[in-house]
């Protein structure tokens, strides 16, 4: 998934902020688990980066889009009708999978693009405001608020357009090779 999450990055680089490493790294908690679902995040930017190039703001990213699929994984299990037992339970009785994504997991998926640039725009204000004020502050962040609006709409869609197809494929290999990981269906 990291992988997945890296070269959706690169390919979507010359759009601003229209990436799938939010959506990667929410899929990623929500069908492995909240652990995994940070360090696809986390991954997904350290190697994105080698890319574009390391520097100061890729812990900062790591954190923030790791955060973004813990969270993710954190609210999957707040979905009772989601979990484990249940889907392998229906995966056996033949039982379709579900074609959207839950809403708490859309929810998550918009509010996440803010969440990421609230993140990355301490790191900016610690590092490069200066003189440091509260009115240089709130100005910095709101400069990112239409940036991070367009995130946080990139990561809805993409999560609803992968949703299904990779909600399978997860699935079959989970069931196939009667692994444990957290199932959606």
């Amino acid at each position: 998934f990291s992988a997945l999450g890296a070269a959706g990055r690169i390919a979507f680089a010359p759009l601003a902020y229209v990436k799938p490493v939010s959506a990667v790294a929410i899929f990623a908690g929500a069908f492995l688990g909240r652990h995994a679902g940070f360090l696809v995040g986390a991954l997904s930017a350290l190697l994105s980066n080698v890319f574009f190039g390391q520097g100061s703001w890729t812990p900062w990213q790591m954190y923030a889009w790791g955060l973004v699929g813990y969270l993710g994984g954190l609210l999957a299990t707040f979905t009772p009708a989601y979990s484990a037992a249940a889907g392998h339970k229906a995966l056996l009785q033949g039982e379709k999978p579900h074609k959207l994504p839950p809403f708490l997991l859309m929810a998550w998926a918009f509010i996440s693009g803010p969440f990421f640039g609230l993140v990355m725009n301490v790191y900016f204000v610690i590092g490069f405001v200066h003189p440091l004020t509260l009115e240089s502050a709130l100005l910095a962040f709101a400069a990112s608020i239409p940036l991070d609006l367009t995130h946080g709409v990139a990561t809805l869609i993409f999560l609803i357009l992968l949703w299904l197809p990779w909600q399978t494929s997860v699935d079959r290999i989970l069931t196939k090779y009667n692994l444990t990981g957290r199932t959606f269906r």
